[in-house]
């Protein structure tokens, strides 16, 4: 095991209404795995020294999914994981994206959540994974299903929790009500998109997540990369100029410039990066658990880190979302 190395002080949280305490950071292992992926993904080692990282930190909180570079996130996280107490650590990962051309390895069918969900114990070398979340609605399943597996995974002792991902509002509410009425296990936990430049959880989502005591991961908590730097530099980075996904999500439109600028401003002011003062700003919501945050740099990890303990005025709230306007729902696809 590496020696720890000093940081910042780590505070931790309750998930949702489940008891277990999860740092206020999660980190997001999407980043890891094969380039052949995505470019700007790492491999083993260069991931290896971030997790361990982040464990030194304080970190105890890690998301990932069968989908990442199509299984390869989960094994290297399991990989560098077991040379660690996995009792100190909390490990999700999701269910739902294409494994294969098999239409069965895909979507929220009970056939498909127990066929990846043993892939995915194999992958993590575990017996039991915390959290395992559905990573989108599935259309095509009903949701009965859907849980009544997850239910079954539950008492089988595969999964401790369950929880869901990016969907509508009122899909959710009905999610919720049909695990009661089935008395099987319920969503403890939201993984929803959420960051200064996209709200629009903040209108249905984010309110009955906290009516239900559900956990809130916000994923893309700085929007790809658009609140790490001012916004005319963006394509500037490999992330930037290869990540399609980041044009689909409605980042520039609407106040999304001026956000930017205003983030700026404020981290030239308390002398802190364009980062630190975004995720502070996710921090100081009282429906937020735990950001999930990826990242492909050590220095980046320890910027994130520090900025749980950046605090931030409520004046300085009101400024950086002043000129937030409507857009588009994105991040249900």
């Amino acid at each position: 095991m590496p020696e720890p190395r000093v940081g910042p002080c780590m505070e931790y949280t309750t998930l949702g209404n489940t008891g277990t305490s999860v740092s206020e950071l999660c980190l997001g292992c999407m980043s890891f795995g094969s380039s052949d992926w995505r470019p700007w993904v790492l491999e083993e080692e260069e991931s290896r020294e971030i997790i361990e990282r982040a464990i030194d930190l304080g970190i105890n909180f890690f998301d990932t999914a069968n989908v990442y570079s199509t299984g390869e996130s989960e094994e290297i996280l399991g990989n560098v994981l077991d040379d660690y107490d996995r009792d100190e650590q909390v490990v999700a990962t999701k269910v739902f994206g294409e494994m294969g051309e098999d239409p069965n390895k895909q979507g929220l069918s009970r056939k498909a959540i127990e066929q990846e969900l043993e892939n995915s114990l194999e992958r993590l070398g575990m017996d039991t994974v915390d959290l395992y979340q559905i990573h989108r609605w599935d259309p095509e399943t009903p949701i009965g299903e859907t849980l009544k597996a997850l239910d079954d995974a539950v008492r089988r002792g595969q999964v401790r929790y369950v929880g869901a991902s990016s969907m509508w509002a009122h899909q959710f509410a009905d999610a919720l009500h049909t695990s009661d009425s089935l008395n099987v296990e319920s969503f403890a936990t939201m993984q929803d998109h959420y960051n200064l430049v996209y709200r629009e959880e903040e209108r249905e989502m984010l309110p009955l997540c906290e009516k239900e005591d559900v956990g809130v991961l916000p994923w893309s908590p700085l929007a790809r990369g658009y609140l790490t730097r001012p916004h005319e530099d963006i394509d500037a980075t490999e992330r930037g100029a290869s990540e399609e996904h980041m044009y689909e999500h409605p980042y520039r439109e609407g106040g999304g410039p001026e956000v930017n600028e205003r983030v700026q401003e404020l981290a030239a002011e308390k002398g802190v990066k364009m980062a630190q003062i975004s995720l502070a700003w996710l921090l100081h919501k009282d429906w937020v658990t735990s950001p999930i945050v990826g990242t492909t740099s050590v220095e980046h990890l320890e910027d994130a880190v520090e900025a749980t303990e950046l605090s931030l005025s409520q004046s300085d709230i009101a400024y950086l979302e002043e000129p937030y306007e409507p857009v588009r729902v994105s991040g249900h696809e």
